[in-house]
C-alpha cells in the first residue's frame, strides 16, 4: 500500500514499550472488561484465556515506561511508512486518527486521540496485565490501543488469513472503531452486557466496529496519507475479517461451530458489516450492521 513519500508522520500517537525491561504489578480483576467487552480481535471465549490474561499474584516492580524516541527518529515521512513496518503502522494510525478528528469535528464535536502501545509478549495498562494470546484490544479506562504486532503473523499462520498491509489496517481500525464507540457512549451501553450468540450486543459492538473500520477505508485517502486503496488491499482486509469470524475460530479450534456462544460475529457477519461501511462511508451506516446471522 503506498504512503504519499510527502505525507508528514506523526510517532507521538504511539508508544513502543517492546524489549522494555521490568516487571510487573498484579491488579486485580485481570481484563475481564476487555475480554468480555471490548473485544479482543480474536473473539476467544474468555474462560479459556486462563494465565493468559491472569495477573502473576506476587507483587513486583512496575514495568519499565514506553517511548517514541526510536520511532521519532525513523518515522518522520510517507516515504519512510513505505520502507518500514513500523512507521507503515504509524502511518495507519496517523490517517485513521485524522479522519476521526475530522468527522467528530464536522459533527459537531471533538475526537480526543488514542494512543497506539507496541508491546512484546506481555504488557500491562489501566484495563490489567495482557500477554499477546488475548490479541489486539482497545482499554475504556486509559483509552489505549494495544498490539504485539506478532499477531500478524499468527492471523496467515494460525487463522489463515492471507495477510498483507491493509489487513493490518484493518486490524487497526477495527480497535480504533472501539475508541470511537467509547467517545460516543455507545461502548458504555453495551458494557452490561453478557449475553452471547449472532444477535447479541456483544456481537452487536463488534460489528459496529468493523463498519466503523471499513468508514475509516472508505475515506483513507482523504486524510492525505495514502495515495490510493487498491481492490486487492480491501479484499485483505475482508479476508481477515472472516480468518476472525467466531465460527471459523471455532471450527479450527474445537472442530465444531456453537453460534450461541459467539461474541465477535461469524465471518460472513464480520465481512458484512465492514463491506457496509466500505461502500457507504457513512458512520450513520453503521447502527445495525450485518444484524442478520
Amino acid at each position: 500500500m503506498p504512503f504519499n513519500d510527502r505525507s508528514r508522520l506523526d510517532p507521538s500517537q504511539v508508544e513502543d514499550r517492546r524489549g522494555k525491561g521490568g516487571t510487573r504489578v498484579a491488579i486485580g480483576g485481570g481484563l475481564g472488561l476487555v475480554v468480555l467487552v471490548v473485544a479482543l480481535l480474536l473473539g476467544v471465549d474468555p474462560s479459556s484465556l486462563g494465565s493468559a490474561i491472569e495477573p502473576p499474584t506476587s507483587a513486583e516492580s512496575t514495568p519499565s515506561a514506553g517511548s517514541t524516541s526510536g520511532l521519532q527518529e525513523q518515522c518522520q515521512t510517507g516515504a519512510d511508512a513505505n520502507a518500514s513496518e513500523d512507521c507503515r503502522i504509524v502511518g495507519f494510525v496517523n490517517s485513521i486518527q485524522s479522519f476521526w478528528a475530522d468527522e467528530f469535528t464536522r459533527r459537531g464535536d471533538r475526537y480526543a486521540p488514542a494512543k497506539l502501545v507496541l508491546f512484546t509478549g506481555a504488557t500491562e495498562g489501566a484495563c490489567g496485565y495482557a500477554s499477546a494470546a488475548v490479541g489486539p484490544f482497545y482499554c475504556p479506562n486509559d483509552q489505549q490501543v494495544y498490539l504485539d504486532l506478532s499477531f500478524f503473523e499468527e492471523l496467515r499462520t494460525r487463522f489463515g488469513a492471507q495477510g498483507g498491509s491493509f489487513a493490518e489496517a484493518y486490524v487497526l481500525a477495527h480497535e480504533y472503531g472501539h475508541h470511537v464507540q467509547n467517545l460516543t457512549g455507545a461502548l458504555e451501553t453495551s458494557a452490561g452486557a453478557r449475553d452471547t450468540g449472532p444477535t447479541s450486543a456483544a456481537v452487536q459492538t463488534e460489528l459496529q466496529a468493523d463498519c466503523l473500520a471499513g468508514v475509516w477505508a472508505y475515506h483513507a485517502t482523504e486524510t492525505g496519507y495514502l495515495t490510493k486503496v487498491t481492490d486487492a488491499e480491501i479484499a485483505q482486509s475482508l479476508d481477515a475479517a472472516a480468518a476472525v469470524g467466531d465460527d471459523r475460530i471455532q471450527e479450527q479450534t474445537q472442530g465444531r461451530v456453537s453460534p450461541e456462544s459467539w461474541t465477535h460475529g461469524s465471518s460472513e457477519q464480520r465481512q458484512m458489516a465492514l463491506k457496509e461501511g466500505l461502500q457507504s462511508g457513512d458512520v450513520d451506516s453503521c447502527e445495525t450492521p450485518g444484524a442478520a446471522p
